[in-house]
């Protein structure tokens, strides 16, 4: 009886030592795969965050064509980073009806917590340009709740609206290819929540063109805009991004590109003036 015993416990060993090399192996597997694809949509590295504060922790969420840096803290976006690339025009599908939670978020985010708030629904990687670049499965999942943030109706029907159609109708063109990373800036008022979600105070969108000689604008707008300003009056440099954000947006950038890079604001080859007050597409 030992005998059969011992033989048993040593086949479960057996078993159990080769499931778990499977399990390692297929986890390594699916790390390499994962970094491989999160590669694809970043520029010099995912955003960092800089302090050891508690409410800086975030979770990538990789999606179609966009990463997320998910606070289950403030119940926010802290940035999601997209990369566009120049693509012919052509037919995307119909704006989806409705928005949808994420089985990924800790808390139940949905859609209602924005009813009769005075706050829109307001997308952080793009419905149209995401969708534009990367299909129809991308684009369904811009209408994910870890995708939206409370936006002020002025600043997402127009001005936010206006930078995002000058992205894809006149930076992207020109450069054939650029980095973005966007999010939301937020004050001391931690319980200003709509729902589960902290509100806002100011909103911020970094503009990479990469290469050899990589460009930059960076925006910071607050959610007190009446929409119709010029897109330059909210030119930032990305220190200081870094300073209200509390994020090292490209951790992996040489330290002799990034001072001068983050630094400065230099709109040379942007053609800014000339899009800066160009009225929306859908007033």
């Amino acid at each position: 009886m030992i005998a059969v015993i011992s033989y048993q416990f040593r086949r479960l060993v057996r078993g159990t030592g080769i499931a778990l090399i499977f399990a390692v192996v297929g986890s390594g597997l699916w790390y390499w795969q994962e970094r491989e694809v999160r590669e694809q949509l970043i520029w010099m590295g995912v955003p960092e965050w800089q302090t050891a504060s508690w409410q800086g922790f975030n979770r990538v969420l990789r999606n179609d064509g966009f990463l997320v840096g998910w606070s289950d803290i403030r119940v926010s976006p802290l940035w999601v980073s997209y990369m566009l690339h120049d693509t012919a025009d052509g037919p995307i599908g119909d704006r989806p009806n409705g928005f949808v939670r994420d089985w990924r978020s800790l808390w139940p985010v949905t859609s209602d917590q924005y009813t009769r708030s005075g706050y829109d629904r307001g997308h952080l990687a793009p419905n149209y340009a995401i969708a534009r670049v990367y299909g129809r499965d991308a684009q369904l999942d811009t209408f994910q709740m870890t995708n939206i943030t409370p936006q002020r109706p002025d600043l997402n029907r127009r001005v936010w609206q206006r930078l995002e159609e000058v992205v894809m109708d006149d930076f992207l063109p020109r450069f054939g290819r650029l980095q973005v990373v966007t999010g939301p800036v937020f004050d001391t008022q931690f319980l200003h929540r709509i729902g589960f979600t902290q509100v806002p105070e100011a909103f911020y969108k970094i503009i990479v063109a990469p290469g050899e000689h990589p460009r930059v604008l960076a925006f910071l707008i607050p959610q007190t805009v009446r929409g119709d300003e010029p897109l330059d009056r909210f030119l930032v440099s990305i220190d200081e991004l870094e300073a209200r954000t509390r994020l090292d947006f490209f951790p992996r950038l040489p330290d002799e590109v990034e001072t001068p890079f983050e630094a400065d604001i230099e709109t040379q080859g942007w053609a800014l003036q000339r899009v800066a007050r160009r009225p929306g597409r859908y007033p």
